[in-house]
């Protein structure tokens, strides 16, 4: 007696899939088209990407420690520059001032001094832009002390930043840290240091084309204290989500590579 196939066996070819059959093989598809085919790369290629993603795993547990090294670095050089020259140091020094250069003004009637009898020294008199930029070559003497190779603004900026990074590290230990709004961001650090900085360059500008008496000045304390607050929301904003970027990095590789 042949093979016969009853309603039974029709009613289970006619079946539509189970939930959990689908499920896997969607995770199958998904995982295939996530992956790269390591299986088509030469020994050498396939080493070079696993310890390319072993670094970028490593980098995601540790970002927040790489940040503030880099950041005490950055600082810390600015500070270095006129303690080399205080040492009797000048081409040490001057190449410091070198490489800030590109990444400040570096005034020196708007940077702080170490090693002399005052912190700052501002202008006696009002002078044009280009008399600012011939005086940014400036890095003081022994009597005066040496200038820091960022401008007050820069050091309220970047020192905030690091200090901030420093508290950020404390306080992601003991609670989850959402990101700061924007439109706080907004009020608390781009408003005044933009109008801080904006109406002081905007009053040279009247004065060059003297529309106005005399231009404004703001105070080193107070390009200190715009910077900082800048570079604090700057920490307010970025590092929570760098934080959630990094951890989904994380998971991914994790899961790739059975990491922990």
């Amino acid at each position: 007696m042949g093979n016969r196939m009853g309603s039974g066996d029709l009613n289970d070819a006619n079946k539509p899939a189970s939930t959990d059959k689908i499920l896997v093989e969607a995770q199958r598809r998904l995982v295939e088209k996530q992956e790269p085919e390591t299986a088509e790369l030469s020994p050498t290629a396939q080493r070079l990407l696993y310890a390319t993603n072993r670094g970028i795993f490593w980098l995601s547990r540790h970002w927040l420690l790489v940040f503030n090294i880099l950041a005490f670095i950055y600082v810390g050089g600015a500070f270095l520059a006129p303690i080399m020259m205080h040492l009797g140091y000048p081409d040490t020094g001057n190449m410091i001032y070198r490489i800030y250069k590109p990444f400040c003004h570096q005034y020196p009637f708007r940077s702080w001094f170490l090693f002399g009898p005052e912190a700052h020294y501002p202008l006696e008199e009002r002078i044009s832009v280009l008399e600012m930029n011939k005086l940014s070559a400036f890095t003081g003497t022994p009597e005066m002390g040496y200038k820091v190779a960022f401008c007050q603004r820069d050091v309220g900026i970047y020192g905030a930043i690091f200090l901030g990074g420093l508290i950020y590290a404390l306080l992601r230990k003991r609670m989850a840290l959402q990101p700061l709004p924007i439109w706080l961001y907004l009020a608390i650090a781009i408003l005044p240091m933009g109008l801080d900085g904006g109406i002081q360059w905007l009053s040279y500008i009247l004065w060059t084309l003297n529309l106005v008496p005399q231009p404004y000045e703001t105070t080193p304390l107070m390009r200190t204290l715009t910077g900082a607050l800048f570079g604090l929301g700057a920490i307010g904003v970025a590092y929570p989500n760098m934080e959630e970027f990094f951890q989904d990095v994380r998971n991914v590789l994790s899961q790739r590579y059975h990491w922990s």
